[in-house]
């Protein structure tokens, strides 16, 4: 069925999820003592950071993704909400095993849940495992095969009718299969070789093995409990008559390798059918910063194709046993030594690959590389290599180094969020706000920075961090066309730069005469990011006019030439009538040391990390092109030039971030006349969301003042990360402001 040509376009079609555990620590390596991150949403049921048994097990969770791609970067992703939710003085345990354990078995504490019936069920495993045996931590992969694979399977056999009996069948198969043959994943991915102080009550397990957590001294049920996988309905009535002889307390707590899914209960398989496998017996990767490696998520999937096309043994329940008995042999072998199935697994890598080969599937180079010399070396699986490095000092010592370096990392960036850098920074923050609230995000598109936020049933759209619904359509167009934008404000009372529209750069040169005496700003009509603006302060000669009007044009089909207003640039950032945020811009500028050139000096200032390219870092790197060269011409400077110890030399006269300037946050220091000002002219533009610029030359002037202000620019798509990490000044946490008002019910549920 697998070769069948209608099937074969289907066969690495599949939806994945990550369910990860690990305990918080503090930087010295031992267990937190501190409750669950408050800035994490506090709800049970958070879809992306859970607390497990314990209040310092964290889980994080990963939506379902229909690639291993996105599935990585989401994981990235919410590790970094982690991280920073944290603090700065704890850290996550790369290993299953966990770190030294209380002496007292009592000392660790229960996960501090909001309902009742969670914190119940904890402290019946509490009685019926003991609370050690809670702290192991693993990896779970949900895996669910594409509905087009499964349909077009179906659609190649008679012998089963309906389509979710035959769905069943293929997940028990793949399942019974998964359980008989798991070993060969305890070979090459189990690491856990040995376990800390107060882990086990006594020296149950003195030599190191490949994995205690896979092992029969791992988490398991006890002996009695028996559960069929030959049909559904095996299954699920054997389940039942286990929590009805007292061996389990519930359905859930069923610890099989593999769970199987249909639905928010295990009792919902029956209606609906499987719909997709758990797989629960992977342990932490030590040495990958997510625990899991991507080589490792495309073995599994790899592997349950194979054991979809392997055969089975015609005793199902047989089958499985003998699994549970080979896997316990492998899991307590010493981690250096050589699997006694070694030609068993010889056979079936040489097996899957001869599948992977024969069904046409896209599959890394190296994955067959590394499966073989891991088998042929036990050195270079997980287990053989913690082992191996641990030698050198502790198991212990080696994980709080490991930790370390992903603690590291990742307050590297602490403005980026990782697996989605490639992103506009003031979206990359906004989900990071999201994914930290519990809002569920998915990225519609990621080129266009275009999210879908959810929260329940209510849904809301952002494109670029805060364009919303909330903005009727009219109000960003406006915005967008300068002349409109000065029209409308100029109705409204309030004071803008007089100038002139030109449509061809010949009727603008013609102008010349007007404007070359004055004071006076060339910009594009339509442009953002203070792309081709061009500032004379003291009038210009007609080369540099001409200059000008030439690079306003490459940006735009018609150009403004208006009148310059002397004072400083703020840019007052205005959400639903109120001021959030106001920054002072300095212009892209460097300051003189009396013995580099302003070209090193910019390429010294540009070394900042902070500082980087297309709004992926707070600040932009100077550039050096025709519009610096004009200024610093201006000011009687080349590139080559040395200014003097402390001179400040700036390479552009509009401020823009996106340009190379600094921001200093002001809000505080500015009046609240200014503040109302900008909120009314907002809303004379019909906006909800806007960053407004005003030149003011001296904010202790009143703006009722006759030229104490001149409006120059409304945004629509006000930039959001120069407010969050200026280069100066206290942060403004705007993206948050925009997640309040888009979901005013989480304020709500917070304040409860």
């Amino acid at each position: 069925m697998l070769v069948n040509d209608r099937v074969k376009p289907y066969l690495l079609k599949a939806r994945y999820g990550i369910e990860k555990e690990s305990k918080r620590v503090d930087l010295s390596g031992n267990l937190a003592n501190t409750d669950h991150p408050k800035s994490i949403s506090l709800r049970d049921d958070h879809p992306y950071i859970q607390r497990d048994f314990s209040e310092l097990q964290m889980e994080i969770i990963t939506p379902v993704t229909e690639t291993l791609e996105e599935l990585f970067n989401y994981l990235a992703a919410i590790h970094d909400v982690a991280y920073r939710s944290m603090g700065d003085k704890e850290m996550l345990w790369p290993l299953s095993m966990p770190p030294n354990l209380p002496e007292k078995e009592e000392d660790i504490v229960i996960a501090k849940l909001k309902s009742v019936e969670n914190v119940r069920y904890r402290q019946t495993l509490s009685q019926s495992y003991g609370r050690r045996k809670q702290m192991f931590c693993g990896v779970h992969f949900n895996f669910e095969f594409g509905d087009e694979l499964i349909q077009a399977l179906f659609n190649t056999q008679s012998e089963i009718k309906d389509y979710q009996h035959f769905k069943t069948e293929t997940y028990l198969k793949v399942t019974r299969n998964y359980l008989h043959y798991r070993w060969i994943f305890t070979y090459f991915y189990g690491a856990s070789p040995s376990s800390e102080k107060n882990f086990f009550k006594e020296d149950s397990l003195n030599e190191a093995v490949r994995s205690i957590r896979s092992s029969k001294y791992g988490y398991t049920n006890s002996d009695e409990v028996q559960v069929s996988y030959s049909s559904i309905q095996n299954y699920l009535s054997n389940l039942s008559l286990m929590v009805k002889r007292g061996l389990l307390s519930e359905e859930k707590e069923f610890y099989s390798p593999v769970r199987l899914r249909g639905g928010h209960h295990v009792s919902d398989l029956e209606d609906h059918g499987v719909r997709y496998i758990e797989l629960r017996n992977i342990d932490l990767n030590p040495f990958e910063t997510y625990g899991i490696s991507y080589e490792q998520a495309e073995f599994l999937h790899l592997f349950l194709l194979y054991l979809l096309w392997k055969d089975e043994g015609e005793n199902c329940d047989e089958w499985v046993k003998k699994g549970d008995f080979y896997n316990d042999i492998v899991a307590l072998e010493h981690p250096l030594e050589h699997t006694q199935f070694e030609t068993e697994a010889k056979t079936m890598i040489d097996e899957m690959e001869h599948v992977a080969a024969i069904l046409n599937l896209t599959i890394s180079d190296t994955l067959f590389v590394h499966l073989r010399e891991m088998l042929m070396d036990p050195s270079k699986t997980l287990a053989g290599r913690l082992y191996k490095e641990s030698e050198k000092s502790s198991q212990g010592q080696v994980a709080t180094t490991i930790a370390k370096e992903n603690y590291k990392q990742s307050w590297k960036k602490p403005y980026q969020l990782t697996g989605f850098t490639d992103m506009e920074l003031s979206t990359q923050i906004l989900m990071f706000d999201c994914l930290q609230q519990g809002i569920k995000v998915e990225v519609l598109d990621r080129q266009a920075q275009f999210l879908k936020l959810q929260i329940k049933d209510h849904v809301e759209y952002v494109k670029n961090g805060n364009m919303t619904s909330k903005d009727s359509y009219i109000s960003p167009l406006i915005m967008e066309n300068k002349t409109v934008t000065k029209k409308i404000l100029q109705q409204h009372g309030f004071r803008v730069p007089k100038g002139e529209e030109f449509q061809t750069i010949e009727q603008a040169l013609r102008s010349y005469d007007l404007f070359c005496t004055k004071p006076f700003v060339v910009k594009p009509k339509t442009t953002n990011y203070g792309l081709g603006i061009s500032i004379f302060k003291e009038g210009a000669n007609y080369k540099d006019y001409q200059q000008a009007i030439t690079l306003a044009f490459k940006e735009d089909s018609s150009v403004l030439i208006e009148e310059f207003i002397n004072g400083t640039e703020y840019r007052f950032f205005v959400l639903n009538d109120r001021v959030y945020a106001v920054l002072l811009r300095t212009p892209a500028n460097v300051e003189g040391d009396g013995k580099h050139t302003i070209e090193e000096l910019v390429m010294q200032k540009n070394r900042d990390p902070i500082r980087g390219r297309d709004h992926r870092t707070p600040l932009e790197r100077i550039q050096l092109g025709e519009l610096e060269n004009l200024m610093l011409k201006g000011q009687g400077y080349q590139m080559d030039s040395i200014p003097k110890n402390g001179e400040i030399v700036y390479l552009r006269e509009n401020s823009n971030i996106s340009t190379g300037g600094d921001s200093i946050d002001v809000t505080d220091q500015i009046p609240d006349d200014y503040k109302k000002m900008a909120v009314d002219a907002v809303s004379a533009l019909g906006a909800k969301i806007c960053g407004i610029d005003l030149i003011i030359e001296n904010t202790e002037v009143p703006s009722s003042n006759k030229n104490a202000y001149g409006i120059i620019e409304a945004n629509f798509n006000p930039s959001m990360y120069m407010h969050i990490y200026p280069y100066k000044g206290e942060s403004r946490r705007l993206t948050m402001h925009i997640i309040h008002y888009l979901f005013p019910e989480l304020l709500q549920s917070q304040s409860n």
